[in-house]
């Protein structure tokens, strides 16, 4: 099955807003087998529209709009599918009466005229509620052609929910096949060098199939099997998946696409019953801020110290002031002493300390930008590691607090 994708609106066309709804559908919709050939972003530009969605349904099954589905005059999207499609527009009450309940909901000033447009909907289309606003999604199929569109609100957190719970099953059902996936997340070890690892389980695959996907400072493996059900699906994947936990072992993290690598240390101190504490120079607060997105963090996460400057250092962790003198406050020694400063000011049974350059400027020769100290120390044990960093400020900070992370982790298990 052949599915297009359309994203309205005049602000992604002129790249005001990155266009992350196609990047979403686009993943979603091949897990579910189906084929992408093209996308298209078109402005509010009616004539324009109609021209872009009559060549879509032409060449393809299946059609996903997003965005233009709105109260003002420039919302164009479901008028202009209704005419390719031949039909006309009809106030759906049911629709009309959860735009209602909506503002009443959030208890808004009285309804504009304008907002009732957004209960309009084509003659004999699948009318699917928006539970995070007040646009409903629309399917307009043309089974003597075989064609369906899909019109869906722009608002990602709209967009999202209308997917996961009404149009993927829908696209599903038109599949003969499932696909169903898990991703193996690995940490602590190079894309080149892992990829080298299964180098032989990628080549000659056919179901299930192995694919990388390179992110900073972790390699995710999705391994993707096509089947017509889940389980058949699971025992074709199984093999798989146990013979890349024999190659990388522990590195594996997850093989849940859901589970981020600070959730997967979170869960590991609660199994431990630990506490952590942080102690961030050139982080400025990422690595806290990675742990503290997680759901129940608070039952593991203590504190978190910001030193930026060599007097914060000496003040709130005890870094000696011959240690910064001698050594810096980029090394080995002042990482070693933040860690365990930090533990013992938070009473942490865990503490993570990191140091660096973050850049661009401030490098020496001896010190250049991108040299960061990354310190953990476990019920008094210390570990510290070099990294050398090649990215610029933004990406180096973020590489740091993935290896610390993932230093934290290891020294866990």
């Amino acid at each position: 099955m052949v599915v297009e994708l359309i994203s309205v609106g005049t602000e992604i066309l002129l790249g005001n807003i990155v266009n992350t709804n196609a990047a979403y559908l686009a993943e979603k919709c091949a897990l579910l087998g189906c084929s992408l050939y093209h996308q298209t972003v078109v402005g509010d530009n009616e004539e324009r529209m109609e021209e872009a969605i009559r060549q879509a349904v032409d060449r393809s099954d299946i059609v996903i709009l997003t965005g233009g589905l709105g109260p003002t005059k420039d919302d164009l999207t479901k008028e202009v599918a209704a005419r390719v499609f031949g039909r006309e527009l009809y106030m759906d009450e049911h629709s009309k009466k959860r735009i209602a309940d909506y503002f009443e909901r959030i208890q808004s000033r009285a309804v504009t005229e304008n907002n009732w447009k957004q209960a309009l909907v084509p003659e004999g289309a699948i009318v699917i509620d928006n539970h995070n606003g007040t646009a409903p999604g629309l399917i307009i199929e043309d089974e003597e052609r075989g064609k369906a569109a899909i019109l869906i609100p722009g608002p990602p957190d709209e967009m999202k929910v209308m997917f996961e719970q009404d149009i993927a099953p829908y696209l599903n059902k038109l599949q003969p096949e499932g696909i169903y996936s898990h991703m193996v997340k690995i940490c602590g070890i190079g894309e080149s060098r892992a990829e080298t690892m299964v180098a032989d389980l990628m080549e000659g695959q056919s179901n299930p199939t192995l694919a990388p996907y390179a992110k900073i400072g972790e390699v995710h493996f999705r391994v993707t099997a096509k089947a017509k059900s889940e389980e058949e699906a699971e025992k074709l994947m199984r093999p798989m998946i146990d013979e890349m936990y024999e190659r990388f072992g522990s590195s594996i993290y997850t093989t849940e696409e859901s589970v981020t690598l600070e959730e997967s240390i979170v869960e590991l101190l609660k199994e431990k019953g630990m506490t952590l504490t942080t102690a961030e120079s050139c982080t400025g607060g990422k690595l806290a801020g990675r742990i503290l997105n997680v759901p129940g963090a608070s039952e593991v996460y203590k504190e978190g110290y910001i030193t930026y400057s060599n007097g914060s250092k000496e003040k709130i962790l005890g870094v000696k002031k011959e240690t910064l003198e001698q050594y810096g406050a980029v090394s080995r020694q002042t990482a070693q002493e933040m860690a365990l400063g930090a533990a013992d000011a938070a009473k942490a049974d865990a503490a993570l300390s990191v140091t660096g350059i973050a850049g661009p400027g401030g490098g020496t020769e001896e010190k250049p930008v991108g040299l960061v100290y990354i310190g953990c120390a476990v019920h008094g044990e210390v570990t510290v590691r070099e990294y050398r960093f090649t990215g610029n400020r933004e990406k180096n900070r973020d590489y740091a607090v993935v290896r610390a992370l993932t230093l934290l982790r290891e020294a866990l298990m």
